[in-house]
């Protein structure tokens, strides 16, 4: 008898456990079920959810390939269908930034040629679309599958790959929304005074969804834009809000995949972590101060590397942006970083940051209680700022939205306070307040608990251990209680957050769908760290 596995939700991560199962060398039987009326297309990429202004901050050259690559899959598209989407298909190459909702068309199709090949590999294939489960529960013989189809499904192993969590759209309102993928889309947005909270790509992408109803970007001959807005939306105006109130920096040129580190090694983390919690954050610091030196000499003797610890780097890092204007920043930031890929130019101490974030999250589970909040407060947050670097039509996109009189950006401080009334949204902030007509919270994923698990029966089970957020082995399967033990994988990024701050993107995904695919015949070699949940 075939071995039956259920995956929930098949966007990235359970697209990429898929891949992943079709390698085991006995056929399986596999039933996946979307809430969506298309699988394989997943939410961050969905039509339903996203204007063909948004942006995907990532590359072809950083997709893990699934039957091809998105590059070849791209130049496989007619000249026509690409157009639709603003990208002309003579320009194609594998370090573009491209509209969400054509990656999520090449996750669909290779979804479809994944599911053939199943077939022709003698696996048995169901796809539920459609589909909502309603319930999983464990029981001492394999995983009950509850669906809104009244289906009721008996499995050996079920993957909860539901993707991010945002509220649902019936807690949005015409004047309020809870996030960006919260109703937004759907919305006939008046030309008002619209405050989004946020200023990373999900809060730009928030803004191109309501400017891209009032006007539209014209590209000029000198490669910039400006926007041209319609005739009745002159009322339009936009605040992006943060506690500091900067922009991301453009995307940057850099090797792909990454250069080993040479200093902040795998067994150089290990000895600090041996070495106990008491220090730690400062020992792996030094260690990271270290590498930034051996990287760019040059920058570290700028800003005085030496003489920084891990929270005043934070203070330096953010310093220059602080300082001046932001859209003249942003403009600046641009141009330099066009004129590194032109010349396929690596600012080093760019990229020695970035190559950092993964390696350093590893100590995160070991820290005290009073080093995870400096971690929070400083080096995660530089960490954060850098890999979420955006695209540069973003840039332009905001440029020309502050040109034409649109866009404003203000900074909240650290104490603010935000009141949500019937009709608008105010903000009181260094003594001043604030007014907005349409009000959209584009904030980014906050980590969650047991409690916000939306199935009962499993959410009860795992509520049994009184912990608060899930125990999972290095194969994501859940390790208490015995019950669920290697008979749930929790795929799902919103409860793997709390000892993975960094845990994003679809490198993220194909990792996590090979992990899993080893569950089914060796069971979790050890345990994650467990750690007390705090509110961010």
């Amino acid at each position: 008898m075939m071995n039956k596995i259920a995956i929930v939700g098949t966007g990235p991560t359970g697209i990429y456990t898929l891949l992943a199962l079709l390698k085991h060398q006995t056929p399986l039987s596999i039933s996946l079920y979307e809430q969506s009326n298309e699988a394989g297309v997943g939410m961050p990429y969905s039509d339903e959810e996203n204007s063909r202004l948004m942006l995907a901050n990532i590359a072809s050259i950083e997709i893990p390939p699934i039957t091809s690559s998105y590059l070849d899959w791209l130049r496989q598209q007619s000249v026509e269908h690409l157009a639709r989407y603003g990208v002309e298909h003579a320009s194609l190459h594998d370090r573009q930034f491209l509209p969400r909702i054509l990656l999520g068309e090449y996750f669909r199709d290779q979804f479809l040629s994944l599911v053939d090949i199943a077939s022709q590999q003698g696996f048995s294939i169901r796809v539920h679309e459609s589909c909502q489960v309603k319930d999983v529960k464990a029981t001492t013989d394999g995983v009950v599958i509850y669906s809104d189809h009244n289906d009721v499904e008996h499995v050996d192993l079920a993957v909860i790959a539901t993707g991010h969590v945002w509220p649902d759209a019936q807690s949005a309102s015409r004047t309020f929304f809870p996030s960006p993928w919260t109703g937004l889309m759907e919305a006939k947005i008046p030309a008002c005074r619209v405050g989004i909270l946020g200023t990373s790509l999900s809060a730009i992408d928030a803004a191109m969804a309501v400017v891209v109803q009032h006007g539209r970007f014209v590209s000029d001959d000198m490669q910039g834009i400006h926007f041209e807005r319609n005739e009745g939306s002159e009322d339009l105006r936009i605040v992006l809000m943060s506690r500091s109130g900067i922009l991301p920096e453009a995307d940057f040129y850099c090797p792909l995949p990454y250069e080993p580190l040479t200093v902040v090694t795998a067994d150089a983390l290990k000895q600090c972590i041996a070495d106990g919690a008491a220090g730690l954050l400062d020992r792996v610091f030094t260690l990271i101060a270290k590498e930034i030196a051996l990287a760019d000499p040059d920058w570290s003797k700028e800003i005085a590397l030496s003489s920084l610890n891990a929270d005043s780097f934070t203070d330096v890092w953010f310093a220059a942006r602080k300082k001046h204007d932001p859209f003249r920043w942003a403009a600046a930031n641009l141009e330099e970083v066009e004129r590194n890929k032109r010349d396929k130019h690596t600012v080093a101490w760019r990229y020695a940051i970035l190559r950092l974030h993964e390696a350093v999250q590893e100590i995160v589970p070991w820290l005290d209680e009073e080093d995870r909040e400096r971690f929070n407060n400083g080096l995660a947050r530089v960490f954060i700022d850098n890999y979420a670097a955006i695209p540069s039509q973003s840039i332009r996109r905001i440029l020309a939205l502050r040109e034409a009189g649109i866009l404003n950006i203000r900074a909240l401080g650290q104490d603010y306070q935000l009141r949500q009334q019937e009709k608008m949204t105010v903000i009181h902030a260094q003594g001043e307040i604030h007014k907005f007509d349409v009000f959209i919270d584009a904030r980014g994923q906050k980590a969650l608990k047991i409690k916000d698990l939306p199935f009962p029966s499993l959410r009860d089970q795992l509520q049994s251990t009184n912990d608060e957020i899930p125990d999972v082995g290095d194969d994501y399967t859940l390790q208490a209680p015995d019950i669920v033990r290697g008979r749930i994988a929790l795929a799902a990024l919103p409860w793997l957050m709390h000892d993975q701050p960094f845990v994003q993107g679809l490198t993220a995904c194909a990792e996590i769908g090979h992990c899993i695919a080893q569950a089914i015949s060796r069971p979790a070699t050890r345990l994650r760290r467990r750690l007390p949940y705090y509110e961010a």
